[in-house]
């Protein structure tokens, strides 16, 4: 089985002032494959998630069939073996 966990990116809090931007919280980014494509969403409406072929959710960790592991890794995307 493989394991994907879908991009982060390192935020400071909201609404807490500049001090608090020093401290560096992973956000998820969504990953929706769209018509085969591949695509990062912060907030996906629910409509995109809707439209999406394949939905994982940002801040989640997922199990993955080899092949979807194969089209995630073709993507850009880091997949472990699990």
């Amino acid at each position: 089985m493989y394991t994907f966990n879908p991009p982060t990116v390192k935020e400071g809090p909201a609404g807490f002032g500049p001090l608090f931007y020093r401290i560096g919280l992973d956000r998820g980014i969504s990953v929706l494959k769209i018509n085969g494509e591949y695509y990062e969403v912060r907030s996906p409406s629910q409509d995109e998630i809707d439209e999406s072929e394949i939905f994982y959710q940002g801040g989640r960790t997922y199990q993955v069939t080899e092949s979807e592991a194969n089209e995630l890794i073709a993507a850009g995307y880091e997949v472990v073996v699990s």
